[in-house]
């Protein structure tokens, strides 16, 4: 018989050290959005199913929890990604006919964990703008990634490229049902050759060259002529190319520090994106911190097909990238029914001081807050004296 107090796997409760480290980037990444003049939402936990997962694919399907709705019998699914509900407040809630920018901060639920210590309950970070086709959006999306994430204290950040319409180009209207397709896709994105090999075999030769291309276009920026060499002449290609490196021009002279890389053949979440795409890591991990793109599909069962790219991460996960700061500094104060001293402690707190009331019998327990001075009566007076 299990415990009463044993959490499901990968499930579990976040402890004052995390929580406070978790909330502090929380405030901190929408303060930064604020900055660029993201609007924040709210998005409920729960939607039809059919809302949650419209124009997402497969991949995030698997990852929804379904049940039923016991006031309405329809079917209802805890949310796994907050885009799909941004997209819906975009196209039908503010309906606006330019630019919009929303960011949201919340949790989603995963059937299944992304990696072997990954949480199924992510904090969600986001952030979306809708309404402009250029790449000044993907521009002003990947530098506001980046400098959150050098915010909270992420050093030696590579950002990864790559373009969902190059691996649809070379593909070019080549019949494939869905599961070669996920295969397909499964095997470039791990430069598992053999497979991309065996499942081209039945495709025209120009396709079968450029897929066994794709598996070797990943690097430097070298990569993006390499691939103008090897990949087929068409339009759509050549389009995405250009997009690529004038990305590339600007963030080096915007983030410098930053090491660009492309992986042409990445094609995680085949399904979603629709243009650029763009995965960041930090120094000497292969764990995707943020992860975003172009999705120009994603408000079209809303009656809206407008424009969108966005980005989002696990708070969560990103503590584990980051240093855990200093405990905040607090005030230590007696339990005592003095007026004196009650009004001391509510003029500190106003102030913005943290002050702990030891209560009685407990004077020599020890909590999160890094106490430095205390309160102690001189000559009648309340004041601060340093620990």
């Amino acid at each position: 018989m299990s415990s009463a107090w044993l959490l499901p796997e990968h499930i579990a409760d976040v402890l004052p050290a995390e929580a406070r480290r978790i909330e502090e980037l929380r405030r901190q990444w929408l303060d930064l959005a604020r900055g660029y003049g993201f609007e924040l939402v709210m998005p409920p936990l729960l939607e039809h199913l059919e809302s949650l997962l419209s124009g997402t694919g497969r991949e995030l399907d698997l990852k929804t929890f379904k049940l039923v709705d016991q006031l309405s019998g329809r079917t209802l699914g805890v949310r796994a990604d907050t885009t799909p509900q941004a997209a819906r407040i975009d196209a039908h809630l503010l309906n606006r006919t330019g630019v919009t920018r929303l960011c949201y901060c919340g949790p989603v639920l995963h059937t299944r964990p992304s990696g072997l210590h990954a949480t199924r309950e992510p904090l969600q970070f986001g952030a979306e703008i809708f309404g402009h086709a250029g790449l000044e959006a993907e521009l002003e999306i990947q530098t506001l990634a980046l400098d959150g994430l050098q915010a909270a204290g992420v050093r030696q950040l590579t950002l990864d490229l790559g373009d969902a319409r190059i691996v649809r180009s070379v593909l070019g209207g080549v019949p494939l049902d869905a599961a070669a397709l996920t295969d397909l896709v499964a095997a470039l994105t791990a430069k598992d050759g053999s497979t991309v090999r065996d499942i081209a075999a039945k495709c025209p030769a120009d396709t079968r060259d450029g897929l066994s291309a794709l598996l070797d276009l990943y690097g430097g920026e070298e990569v993006l002529a390499e691939a103008r060499r090897r990949l087929p002449a068409r339009a759509p290609i050549a389009a995405a190319l250009d997009d690529l490196q004038w990305l590339a021009t600007h963030l080096r002279v915007s983030h410098p520090e930053v090491r660009l890389g492309f992986d042409l053949s990445d094609m995680s979440g085949y399904a979603y994106y629709s243009g650029v795409r763009f995965a960041i890591y930090g120094e000497g991990s292969t764990d995707t911190l943020a992860r975003g793109g172009r999705y120009d599909e994603v408000g079209a069962v809303f009656g809206r097909n407008r424009p969108a790219v966005g980005f989002s991460l696990d708070l969560k996960g990103l503590t584990g990238s980051v240093a855990i700061g200093a405990q905040r500094t607090a005030v230590r104060a007696p339990w005592s029914e003095d007026a004196g001293l009650r009004a001391a402690i509510r003029r500190l707190r106003d102030a913005g001081e943290t002050v702990v009331c030891i209560l009685p019998g407990h004077e020599q327990e020890t909590q999160e807050f890094a106490c430095d001075r205390e309160l102690v009566a001189i000559d009648g007076q309340w004041v601060l004296h340093a620990l």
